[in-house]
Formats: structure tokens, sequence, C-alpha cells
């Protein structure tokens, strides 16, 4: 029986499937701010093909899927976030990567509704928990695989603490190195924690698309030890 793939849906600007850090991707659709679904995700800012090669550096076997929400700026719609996560889903995404977030709280029920739904369709969100003191949503929210920058973390390494008795964790918040370029002139911060947590896990998933979120926390604890 051949070995299905972890299929990883990166919500983010879209992607440049010809950059030599990518080469190529699965597969894409754009959302627009009204939540329509268009065809056109080519990255045109550069930060969504930056957390794909992030991804992609750590679990090259991946089938990776550009998910765009942000064209000319990044900055979006509540709507368009959820139609996103709804997509993946629907899509039998195994991973969402969530360079992005909202500290909004009005947004909670709604983002909290669409991780529900997430769930029971095998879709795992990883998301930031918190950064510079703001709490971040869906990653602060039960059932996300929440993340927390850590600059002094190695780019191949991650952490796992206890915060508020949930398990979160740590990794760098540097990009995928480029020639040339020192690591504090590329893009960096907690989007590329983010990426660099999601890489990790969709590399532990390889071979196992169906385990569950409490396996997959045990394996990420257990693989900071080796």
């Amino acid at each position: 029986m051949p070995e299905v793939s972890i299929r990883v849906a990166i919500i983010d600007s879209g992607v440049n499937a010809g950059h030599p850090h990518i080469g190529g991707v699965a597969g894409g659709i754009a959302i627009d701010q009204d939540g329509g679904l268009h065809d056109d995700y080519v990255d045109r800012l550069g930060h969504g093909t930056a957390v794909t090669a992030a991804i992609k550096e750590k679990a090259p076997d991946a089938e990776l899927y550009a998910v765009k929400v942000f064209d000319r700026t990044l900055s979006t719609q509540i709507t368009s976030l959820v139609r996103a996560i709804d997509w993946a889903a629907d899509a039998r995404m195994h991973l969402a990567n969530l360079s992005l977030g909202t500290s909004r709280p009005e947004h909670e029920d709604v983002l909290r509704a669409a991780i529900e739904r997430a769930a029971a369709c095998g879709l795992f969100i990883v998301a930031a928990r918190d950064d510079g003191g703001v709490r971040w949503l869906p990653g602060s929210l039960p059932g996300v695989i929440p993340v927390q920058l850590d600059w002094t973390c190695p780019r191949d390494m991650h952490r796992v603490l206890e915060v508020e008795g949930a398990t979160v964790f740590r990794a760098s918040g540097f990009a995928r190195p480029i020639d040339g370029v020192p690591p504090e002139r590329n893009l960096n911060g907690i989007s590329f924690a983010v990426a660099n947590m999601t890489g990790a896990i969709a590399r532990s998933l390889h071979g196992k698309p169906r385990a569950s979120l409490t396996a997959i926390i045990d394996a990420l604890v257990h693989a900071q030890h080796l």
C-alpha cells in the first residue's frame, strides 16, 4: 500500500512555486476579502514563499498547498481567514500553517468554531500563541498547536514547555538561510517560528498521517530530547 504524503496548507500570501527553495507545490487557491475562491495564488509579497521554504526544508516529502489570503499587504478579513481554514479542512489537509493571527477578542467565537470543524476533518492548525505580550487567535485557543518565538533555539530544533497548563512549543524565528544574506537581514519573527514548527511536525507525521493531536504532541516532546 503506497505511503500517504502529509498535506500542508500554508495560509499566507501565496507561493512563488518556481523559487529554488520551493521546487513546486501540489496546488493552491486564493481567497478574496469576501471569501470568494480564485486560482491566482502567486505571492506578490514574498512572505508566503519564505514561510513555505522553511517548511519545505524540514519536510521535503510533504505535499504543500498555497492558500492565499494576503495580496498586496499582510492584512485580511476574518471572513477570509475562516474560509481558508474551512477550505483546508474540506480538502483533507493534515496540517495548516498559520503564520498570522488576530488579537481582537470579538473574533474568538468564529475562530473557535472553525477549529472545531477542522478537527472533525482531521486537520491540525499550527499558529502563534502569543508574541511581545500580545495573545493571538487562533493560536491561543484549545485544539491548536501553539508556538512561541525563541531566538536562542537553533533552526533544526524545538523546545517544549508548559504554559498555563498547556503544552507550548518554541522555535527559531529565523527564515531559511539565503547565501550571502545575514540571518538578521533576512525575513524573521514569529511567522517563521510557526513555519519552522510546522515543518518539524510534518516531518514527524511522515508515514503517520492519521495520528491524533495527543500523539503528535507526545512525539514532539520526545523529539526535543533526541
